[in-house]
């Protein structure tokens, strides 16, 4: 390979790589909804009495079911979100002192109604309907 080729060749390959990263990053998936597991027809059904949710026996508390945060807002009020954060799917955890659902990844806030409080999520939470019959709560679409 004569002198010229090579540089050439060189020039070329390291400008690809300087390029790559920014070339790949435009490919992110930024700001994309996720779709979250969709729910049985009957709804999922919690057991609020399970060790895994003990943390639903007190006003603030919360837990998760599969891809869904539950949240205990009041004495009879239960809140269900996507835990998925829309802006990069992080997982989302809650702030009862605030009453928000933060993203640890990327500072995403979102309100108790799954709104987007700060960015740089711009799409709500996924919000399901939650109903209590004793100690079992169904959650659905």
């Amino acid at each position: 390979m004569k002198r010229h080729e090579f540089v050439k060749q060189f020039a070329v390959g390291g400008s690809l790589l300087v390029a790559a990263p920014f070339v790949l990053a435009s490919c992110g998936k930024d700001d994309d909804t996720p779709e979250p597991k969709p729910i049985p027809p009957g709804g999922i059904e919690v057991d609020l009495e399970a060790s895994a949710f003990a943390a639903l026996k007190s006003v603030g508390g919360f837990a998760y079911q599969g891809d869904i945060i539950i949240i205990r807002q009041t004495e009879t009020v239960y809140l269900a979100f996507s835990k998925l954060c829309t802006h990069q799917q992080c997982t989302v955890t809650y702030s009862s002192a605030t009453g928000t659902l933060p993203c640890p990844c990327h500072g995403s806030v979102f309100t108790n109604t799954g709104a987007v409080q700060t960015g740089p999520a711009t799409q709500s939470l996924k919000r399901y309907s939650t109903s209590v019959a004793g100690s079992k709560l169904t959650i659905k679409d």
